[in-house]
This record gives structure tokens, sequence and C-alpha cells, in this order.
């Protein structure tokens, strides 16, 4: 991309209410430090050298298209949406949340899962960081209107070397589990730990993993009986550089997460320029399709994390054809490009609740769809 074409295009990232602070990316990922790194939703902000806000006020005031998140109990999204509506901004939304698991959670409440197609139906588009989540969202919008969604991966910026955290082969050594959570069955860390063990029989190579669970999770992996010396348990969260450091000293990241997630394990393990082996997530079957999980069994997981940690050319070759991948597909420039296409597709902006617009959806009740507190919310909160 030029630089005139670069500037040609902003997005603004909006997360209602969110934590995240407001941030500017003028210079793309810029550089790795205490902000928030150029990483899942901030990296379609960085991508385009657009922002991240919280506030709708603040995102009108960006005079950019919007892509707007959506968390809690959706109000929040809901309110900004009919903000940016009235602010003339174009306007796509996505879950904040997208692994499979996660959507249908937040989507199992009656009252959410209206006031969700409602907010689909009045954006003007919804892009999705998996493709399962795409195929949701098309199915709770018209099918007319299928080319208003679309599964953009999150970005990853592998061609700034500011964003290199690689370290020589000859440092590397150990397997890194890249799950910790023991309560999401879909993540599957027990399993990923008990191949892990195995691994380390077989090949002698340390294991290191994160507990994030105090004594209950301590006590779980001593459980396990991993051999003397062979696991490592990290207690402290480090900063997102720091993480990709400790990362970095590894040769494989190994995982079995099987919850269809935009996969920031392999996007880490890119950033680190090593290889990621399991995983089903959007990233792991871009940029590892031949290492990742989808569509393999725990067996042949095991036999290609084994030939990594014992065949240098086999490694070698992995890194280079995962790199080459992330590059093409999912790096700054490419998803920047994907964002300004879909974006400019869009056409004119679709009018303010009340004319002609996209309207409910076809299978939801007839609820007024932008009210900011539709008249059943407020019947619920007198009744609390």
């Amino acid at each position: 991309m030029s630089p005139n074409e670069s500037h040609s295009f902003r997005l603004t990232v909006l997360n209602p209410g969110g934590h995240d602070r407001e941030q500017s990316f003028p210079d793309g990922a810029g550089e790795p430090g205490s902000a928030h790194a150029p990483v899942n939703f901030h990296a379609f902000a960085a991508c385009t050298g657009g922002s991240f806000e919280r506030e709708a006020s603040r995102a009108i005031a960006q005079d950019a298209p919007v892509l707007l998140l959506l968390r809690g109990d959706f109000r929040a999204a809901q309110r900004a949406l009919v903000a940016l509506k009235k602010g003339k901004r174009t306007v796509a939304i996505s879950l904040k949340e997208t692994g499979l698991h996660q959507i249908a959670e937040q989507l199992r409440d009656p009252a959410k899962l209206l006031r969700f197609q409602n907010i689909l139906a009045a954006a003007d588009a919804c892009v999705a960081t998996t493709e399962e989540a795409a195929e949701i969202y098309r199915s709770l919008r018209s099918r007319e209107d299928d080319e208003r969604v679309t599964f953009i991966p999150t970005p990853y910026p592998i061609g700034d070397t500011r964003w290199d955290f690689s370290r020589a082969n000859i440092e590397r050594a150990g397997i890194f589990v890249g799950t910790r959570e023991w309560n999401v069955p879909t993540r599957n860390h027990l399993a990923a730990l008990l191949l892990a063990r195995e691994l380390t029989e077989t090949t002698t190579q340390r294991v290191t993993v994160f507990n994030g669970e105090g004594r209950r999770g301590a006590k779980l992996l001593r459980t396990l009986n991993f051999g003397p010396d062979r696991l490592r348990v990290l207690e402290n969260r480090l900063a997102y550089p720091d993480y990709l450091r400790e990362v970095s000293r590894h040769r494989i990241v190994l995982q079995l997460d099987n919850s269809c997630v935009p996969g920031q394990v392999a996007g880490d393990a890119l950033l680190c320029r090593m290889p990621c082996v399991g995983g089903n997530g959007a990233i792991d079957r871009i940029a590892f399709a031949d290492t990742c999980g989808f569509g393999r069994s725990i067996c042949e997981m095991n036999e290609i994390a084994t030939r990594l940690l014992t065949d240098n050319a086999f490694y070698e070759q992995t890194i280079s054809k995962s790199q080459t991948r992330a590059k093409k597909q999912i790096g700054f420039e490419t998803i920047a490009n994907q964002l300004r296409g879909f974006f400019q597709a869009l056409g004119p902006l679709s009018p303010l609740p009340g004319g002609r617009g996209l309207g409910p959806p076809s299978n939801a009740s007839q609820t007024p769809h932008l009210n900011p507190l539709p008249q059943g919310e407020k019947e619920e909160r007198a009744s609390k």
C-alpha cells in the first residue's frame, strides 16, 4: 500500500463503555510498550492508522467508518449505534467475544438475542473475525443481505520489524502450552497438558505453562505428575511484549483449543516466528494450515509436534511457510485493503430508524429496533 493509499482509509473501532483506553495508531503498529498491543480488534484500527474509542462522541469526531463492538448486555452498543447513525457514520458491528462457546453464552438469553438481532438489522454491515461467526451473523440477518457480512481475520504486524520477537533457533528449547483455562471445555487445556507430558517423555523437551488459578491450578498441575524438572510453571502476569519474549524462548507453541476463536495463541507464535501446533482458530487455519488442529486428531498433533521438536529442516520449513502465508493473508497491508474495499462497497449510509432501512429481521418481533431502551426492557428494569 502506498503512503497516499494508507491514509485514504481509516477505521475507528468503538467499544462503548469498555475498559481499554482510547488509543490512536498514527504509526500503524507502533513501538511495543505499555499501550494496548496492535492485536485483536485494536489491530483493525492499527492497520488503517485509525483509533480505538470508548465513547460514541469521540468515534463520531474521527470522521471515519466505525466498527462497533458488542459486549455485556448490548445496551451500550445499542445506544452508541443510535448516536453513530445520527452522526451519519457508516457502522459495521461485531461481537467482541467471538468463540463459538462465547457466542452461545451471550445469546442464550431471549432478551439479549432479540436485542442482538435488532442491532444486526439496524447496522450497515457485520465484520466477523471467524468464519463461524460470519455464518451466525448471516443466519440472523436477511439472506438477501449476505454481501454486507464479511469474514476478515484479525491482522498481525508480521512485516513490522518492531514486532519481530524471534530468537536464533539455537536459543529455543521446550514446549510452551498456549492455553490456561481449565474451566472452558473447548479449550481442551487438560488434553494439551497430557499431550505435552507425553512429548516431554519422548523428546526430553521441557514444558512451560501459565497458572492463573492460584492454589487450585497448582494442585491440578501437580496431580498430572510431570517428571522431575520437566514442568516449568509461570505464576505472574506479564505485559504483552514481555509475554512474547517469554514465548519466544521455546521451540513450539502447543494447544488443542477447539473453540473456533480468532486465534491469538497462533498470532503470538507468528510474532515470535515459531510454529504453533494444534488449535482450530481463524489464524491457526490460515497461517498454520500444516500444523493446526482443524480436522486432525490428537495422535496427529503428537506426530507433528514430535517432528518439529526433532527435525531441524522440517522446523525451519514450517516457520518459513507460516510466515509467508501470514504476510500474504493477515498482514497489516492486506487486511487494511480488505477493510477499505468492504466499507467502500457498502455505498450510501442506511437512513435513521423510522425511514427506509434494513429493517428488523424477518424472524424477530417488531420491536422498534434502535430505541435505546425498548418498551419491553423498560418493563424489565422497572420490575427489578
